[in-house]
């Protein structure tokens, strides 16, 4: 008998990527087939493995699209197959989401399934747009309704009884109600409900573009509507709506919205990313750099072996320093081989990265610059000292010049090779044409690979504001014909992240 693969009917949450459990996380990397809603976001998509299958199952209000009958057949006829399939649905599988639907099709077929909670938007959205739905002094219990299914005139759906619902004590959550956001509210006063009761829509909860509004239940289809909701949409009614206004959290984050190129390489990108988004920014990602192996080993290696015959190793970049660390280990050896030589690192990312390998660097420059490097080995380096300088294939004279007119003696080797990743010409030109508000740079090399990119060449980024980690980079940019608006204090990517912050805040 062939083997049956099995379903996981997992909830991908109300939007933002990062609040999928841990164990959603680790299926969506091992799954063959990923059957998912409409509206899921793209970056959950991007957690799916390498050869997984991804097919898109949305249903469109208005439309045509796949009926529920045809999703169960495909679910069990994908487990029948022997895959693993991940069913990734919006909020919670069972929550309005009919995920108990699917859950007894898989049943009924004999196919084993597992459900893997979601958070839903009911509880999200509002907490997101700073509503708690209980508090003591206000509410002790909250009812979560569907308002897709309500009826003007009728007086109740089939599955909400309107009347008991205004009259039901707590706070009341409706989901899918947005377009018929008037309805329910007349029906709710109809049946008792006070209109001045405090009422929110959340647009788009826990998106970089949510967007949310107060008012009461007689005003709140009018008010929404009038600053531009649309859906999806969670409504909040009840006396809690009223500490929104002081506890709205995320609708007060700095960059909230803001659409943010980041030019990195692939690995690299992520920790910029991270800290874009804990300020509510859009990272644009676009590899403009991938690290490559040398053609040719024998340099490096041969440096290394006798390691000990340097005074110091400079690192310029964390590339650097897992190159080091990668051909060390290729030789059956680790840090101990540089026992007796000092490492300097020209910046506390690259510092950090010294670190991971077991060692401490010897001299970190305040600026971190080729020049701050060199000005601050000046008082370190005697004559004829020998340095180490593994960087990548396209690093300018700059540095080794600076400290051969210190005196020292420079072994420049290859540590790595940089080009530009096949796919990203397209992602750049999507990304401008879909509109950013910012393109940051944290080296020259993403300066001239995104311009290389570009058929436009800076032109295509005119309207764009740029940021640069710092002045080399700034420097480069300008030569290149690009208008340099951001350069941080400090060079990180950290730096960089809160430079935005203060440029944008200061033009409020």
């Amino acid at each position: 008998m062939s083997r049956i693969g099995k379903v996981s009917l997992v909830g991908a949450g109300p939007g933002e990527p990062e609040l999928l459990t841990i164990r959603g996380s680790r299926l969506m990397d091992t799954a063959d087939v990923i059957v998912h809603d409409r509206l899921i976001d793209e970056q959950l998509l991007a957690m799916a493995g390498a050869d997984a299958v991804l097919v898109d199952v949305g249903k469109v209000p208005g439309d045509a699209s796949s009926r529920q009958s045809d999703i169960n057949d495909l679910l069990i006829d994908e487990a029948r197959r022997g895959k693993n399939v991940v069913r990734l649905k919006g909020g919670d599988p069972y929550v309005f989401g009919r995920g108990g639907e699917e859950a007894e099709a898989l049943a009924a077929a004999g196919i084993p399934f597992e459900v893997i909670p979601g958070v839903t938007s009911a509880v999200a959205a509002p907490a997101y747009a700073g509503i708690p739905l209980t508090h003591r002094d206000y509410a002790s219990s909250f009812t979560v309704v569907t308002g897709s299914l309500a009826r003007t005139g009728e007086g109740s759906s089939p599955d909400s009884d309107w009347a008991t619902l205004a009259k039901t004590p707590g706070t009341l959550v409706i989901l899918m109600g947005w377009r018929s956001l008037s309805q329910i509210a007349e029906t709710l006063v109809e049946h008792g409900k006070p209109s001045e009761t405090p009422s929110a829509v959340v647009s788009w909860g826990s998106e970089p573009w949510q967007k949310s509004v107060t008012g009461t239940l007689g005003s709140i289809a009018d008010t929404a509507k009038s600053q531009g909701l649309t859906a999806p949409a969670t409504i909040v009614v009840g006396e809690v709506v009223g500490l929104g206004r002081r506890l709205n959290w995320f609708e007060s984050l700095p960059l909230l919205g803001r659409r943010v190129l980041v030019t990195r390489t692939r690995n690299q990108a992520s920790a910029l990313s991270r800290h874009l988004s804990e300020l509510g920014a859009v990272p644009v990602e676009i590899p403009t750099i991938e690290i490559r192996p040398p053609e040719d080993f024998s340099r490096i290696d041969s440096a290394l072996a006798c390691a000990a015959g340097f005074d110091w190793i400079v690192f310029t970049s964390a590339n650097a320093v897992n190159s080091v660390h990668s051909r060390l280990k290729a030789a059956g050896l680790d840090a101990r081989a540089l026992h007796g030589v000092r490492i300097s690192s020209i910046g506390p990312a690259t510092a950090r990265a010294v670190e991971r390998i077991g060692i401490l660097s010897d001299l970190v420059p305040e600026t971190a610059t080729s020049k701050g490097l060199a000005e601050a080995l000046s008082s370190q380096i005697g004559k004829g000292a020998r340095v180490l300088l593994p960087r990548a294939d396209i690093a300018t004279r700059e540095l080794p010049e600076m400290l051969e007119d210190l005196g020292a003696s420079v072994t420049e080797v290859t540590a790595y090779r940089t080009a530009i990743p096949d796919e990203s010409r397209k992602r750049a030109e999507e990304a401008i044409r879909a509109g950013v508000d910012v393109a940051t740079f944290t080296s020259s090399s993403t300066v001239r690979n995104l311009l290389r990119l570009l058929d436009g060449g800076p032109e295509s980024l005119s309207g764009v504001k740029v940021a640069c980690i710092g002045p080399t980079t700034a420097s480069t940019a300008g030569r290149l014909g690009l208008k340099v608006d951001i350069v941080p204090k400090s060079p990180t990517v950290y730096g960089l992240a809160y430079a935005l912050v203060q440029y944008f805040d200061e033009r409020k």
